[in-house]
């Protein structure tokens, strides 16, 4: 049995036959459905922190793990963007979203909650706006 790499065909593509608009559909629902799990993550970490200071955040232990695990969210689907999406759309933060996702994954033991903290309160916000603005191109589109 070959493994579908070893063929080159990705599961979505054995799913929905040959044609290549259905394919493009397929893969179109799949990157909007992987945006909005990026947008659910990030609305999430964001409700989570609240309007905490950054010493409170820092001591509510049960708060920093549900931000932190949004923020794994977030970067996981992020890395099942394809990069035509991404050099479409420079202006999210793609690459650091997929390092801030390992970090917390690898390097959990170390997690700096004051740069979790200051990228939810500073860089979110703009993400999250950015990535509605794409779905809805997407879906537009």
């Amino acid at each position: 049995m070959h493994s579908l790499a070893m063929l080159n065909i990705s599961p979505p593509a054995m799913i929905i036959g040959a044609t290549k608009g259905a394919w493009q559909m397929a893969e179109k629902r799949f990157i909007l459905d992987y945006l909005n799990d990026i947008l659910e993550a990030m609305v999430k970490a964001q409700t989570f922190l609240g309007d905490m200071s950054i010493q409170e955040f820092e001591a509510d232990e049960r708060t920093a793990y549900a931000v932190i695990r949004a923020l794994e969210v977030a970067g996981e689907a992020a890395r099942h963007i394809p990069e035509d999406i991404t050099t479409r759309y420079p202006e999210v933060p793609w690459s650091d979203m997929i390092g801030m996702r390992n970090i917390l994954i690898h390097d959990y033991i170390e997690v700096d909650l004051e740069a979790v903290w200051l990228t939810i309160k500073d860089d979110l916000p703009e993400a999250e706006h950015e990535i509605r603005r794409i779905v809805e191109e997407l879906e537009n589109d």
